[in-house]
């Protein structure tokens, strides 16, 4: 290992990452097939897949750092997928539960505001 370079190093890193993030790709990718149900196939793909698309441009950003650019861009990437994905597959979620699509879990009362029983609003 002595022989090893700080950029055959990095590119070992990123590789490892890659394989990382096509394990979650993976996965995600057999939640959508294999669940039963909408609710189901929407948890499987919106967090495995956001696992692995991070571990992709945080090995992008490993290598290109190793080369001498800043990489930015990706930092952006991820930043704008980890916030998209996790709110735009609760809005689905809602917009299924509004429109009461069929579960294998009975969807708790209160899970739709028009559902709701007028009850006083918690103080906090």
């Amino acid at each position: 290992m002595a022989g090893m370079t700080l950029i055959s190093m990095t590119e070992w890193l990123a590789a490892g990452l890659l394989l990382i993030a096509s394990f979650f790709l993976l996965v995600g990718a057999v939640g959508l097939i294999r669940l039963p149900d909408f609710y189901m196939r929407l948890h499987g793909p919106t967090k495995a897949s956001t696992l692995g698309v991070g571990s992709i441009l945080l090995a992008s950003m490993i290598v290109s750092a190793a080369h001498g650019r800043a990489g930015f861009a990706e930092l952006l990437i991820t930043l704008f997928v980890f916030l998209t994905a996790p709110v735009s597959a609760n809005m689905m979620a809602q917009a299924a539960l509004h429109l009461r699509l069929p579960g294998r879990a009975k969807p708790p009362e209160d899970a739709v505001p028009e559902r709701r029983k007028n009850r006083k609003p918690s103080k906090l």
